[in-house]
Formats: C-alpha cells, structure tokens, sequence
C-alpha cells in the first residue's frame, strides 16, 4: 500500500494551508524551510550525504538555502509531483522504504507545530507498517541512550530496541513510538515507563538521526 504517496499528499495539502511562514517542531524551521529540506532531497543527490555526513552538512544545507529562493508555491508543487524520473525516490521500492517514514514525521512536524492538534487515528495496516519499519531503526535511532529501552504496543506485541539494565519501557502506537525515537519526544503520546534514574538517564539523551 503507498503509505508514502498518502503521507506526501496530505503534507502538502497542509503546507499549503498553512502557509510558508507557520512553525514546524524541526528547531528553526518554517514550512518553508521544510519544503526546500523536502525538495532539495529528492531533486539534488549531492545533496544528500550530508543528511548523514556531518563533514558534508555545511553543503546540504548551502544546497537547501538555494532552493529557498523559489517562491513556495513551487517549492509545494514540486514536492506534491513527486521526484524526477531519474531520481532513485521515483523507484516504488525505494519510496516506500525512504520516503514512508521520511513524510509521516514531517507532516506530523507541521501538524502538531500547531494550535489544538491532536494525534490521527492511522489506519491498522499503516499501523504495522510503521511498526516494521521501526524494528530495525530503533536501536540507531536509540544508540545514545545508556539503558534498555523495550517498545511496547498496546496489542501487547514488544520489540527490544536496546539491551541493557535497567529498562525503560516505551508504550505507545508504532506511530506515537516512531515520533518518540526520531526525536520529537515533546510531541509523542508515549508512555515512559521504569526506574526513575534510568527513565532520567534515557531523557537526557539525544535520540534521533
């Protein structure tokens, strides 16, 4: 099922909502910002080691201020129609395995940067999706942390996303856990269970990319 193609859709229907100047939960960034991070990854590769490369970052984000230049409107529209043919996002496969993920925290960035929002009710299926996507992902996106951290579902079904003890326990939707591990812990409607030293040790530490 294209979960991503769902999830760009409805961040850009916000985007266009909302504006080109509204807050985002990514530190410092409008929506603008947000569209010319968005489309700067999909249309310019060389872009893209520095996502992950903090010695290539200073070039990311030169190549991410270019695209600003354009007017919003644009910056929507070509984020909206999707990658370039010779993009590698254009590929089925590689959307759904990059771009999933990728566009649900950015359009939960948007939507819950502002007033009264509330968590959606995700269908079951993107659910378990995003639940097999976070398996394999928590355990980098959690290697700061010092502790044990076991992800619990409210089905009862766990996933171990560091070894160790104490433990901290993780309750939540995959979706309210994905946003947890990513970094937006303010935002996420996760339940923090355990030691008290170890629950501190674990909210002191950066998680995320």
């Amino acid at each position: 099922m294209a979960f991503s193609r769902d999830e760009r859709a409805a961040l850009c229907q916000l985007l266009a909502e909302v504006g080109p100047d509204a807050p985002t939960l990514c530190e410092g960034w409008t929506t603008r910002d947000l569209a010319a991070h968005m489309v700067a990854r999909e249309r310019r590769p060389d872009s893209g080691p520095g996502l992950v490369l903090s010695s290539l970052a200073g070039w990311t984000e030169r190549v991410r201020r270019g695209e600003l230049a354009k007017p919003y409107e644009e910056l929507v529209a070509e984020l909206r129609g999707g990658p370039p043919r010779w993009s590698v996002f254009g590929l089925p496969a590689t959307d759904a395995l990059l771009n999933t993920v990728e566009f649900f925290v950015h359009h939960e960035d948007v939507r819950r940067a502002q007033p009264g929002w509330e968590p959606r009710e995700l269908s079951p299926a993107f659910e378990e999706d995003l639940w097999r996507r976070l398996r394999p992902s928590a355990p980098r996106l959690l290697r700061r942390v010092r502790v044990g951290i076991q992800l619990h579902r409210p089905d009862g079904l766990t996933a171990q996303a560091r070894a160790g003890s104490p433990r901290v326990d993780l309750v939540g939707p995959a979706s309210e856990l994905t946003l947890y591990t990513f970094g937006r812990r303010a935002h996420a409607r996760v339940s923090v269970e355990g030691d008290p030293e170890a629950v501190q040790a674990l909210e002191s530490a950066s998680v995320g990319l």
